[in-house]
Parts: structure tokens; C-alpha cells; sequence
């Protein structure tokens, strides 16, 4: 699967999906998009990682960074992160949980649930 981000709008909410490995290689793409967002004026922004199958640290670090970016301007950002089971959970809420980050984001397990007003993230 070859890597891409895909951009749409969701109400207020601009949303970035993300697709492929999350890499050294790649992640400068996505750090990128998220600039570009932030400064089309867009400061609420979901990431929509469902489709990431690996993530390194380089691909954590733009996620934290763009955490940074978004409380810069004080908007909001939302990851989603299926819960597919115990043994088919998602590769990068494993990584930011080992690294110890996940409790930083607001954590999402649908586009429908990410973009609610009144949503609440998942439990870390």
C-alpha cells in the first residue's frame, strides 16, 4: 500500500486521512498537510490514522507537533484510532501508548464520533 493523505472538510472540522506506513520517509508528507491546513485557516483538524498500519517515531513526533501547531492557535485536533480487538488493535494507539503519548490526544474510533461537538475522547 503506497502512502498518501487525503484532505476533505467536515463541517468545521478539516480532516486528513492517512494512509500507508509512517515513516521517516513519509512523514515530512504529513507534516506538511497539516501546515497547509492550519494555514488555509482550518483550526480544527481530525487525522484520521484507520489506515496506518506501521508507525516509527518520526511519525509520532508530526503528531505531536501538529498537537503543538493546533493548541498554537487554540483549535482542536482529533485522532482516530480504531479499536479492532485486542490482537487487531491499531498499530499506532499501541506505538503512542508505548512512548507514553497517547494520553495527549484526543482519541477517536469513527469520523462521525471525531466530528460531534459533544464528542468525548476514548478512555486512554
Amino acid at each position: 500500500m503506497a502512502f498518501n493523505v487525503t484532505g476533505a472538510e467536515r463541517g468545521d472540522w478539516a480532516v486528513l486521512r492517512v494512509r500507508g506506513e509512517l515513516d521517516l520517509m513519509t512523514s515530512p508528507v504529513l507534516r506538511q498537510r497539516v501546515h497547509d491546513v492550519v494555514a488555509d485557516g482550518h483550526h480544527s483538524l481530525v487525522v484520521d490514522l484507520s489506515d496506518v498500519f506501521f508507525c516509527d517515531s518520526s511519525g509520532v513526533g508530526v503528531l505531536v507537533a501538529a498537537r503543538r501547531l493546533i493548541r498554537s492557535c487554540q483549535g482542536r485536533l482529533r485522532l482516530i484510532l480504531p479499536d479492532r480487538g485486542a490482537d487487531d488493535g491499531s498499530h499506532v494507539n499501541r506505538v503512542l501508548g508505548a512512548l507514553g503519548v497517547r494520553r495527549l490526544f484526543d482519541v477517536h474510533p469513527d469520523l462521525d464520533s471525531a466530528t460531534a461537538e459533544d464528542a468525548g475522547p476514548l478512555s486512554a
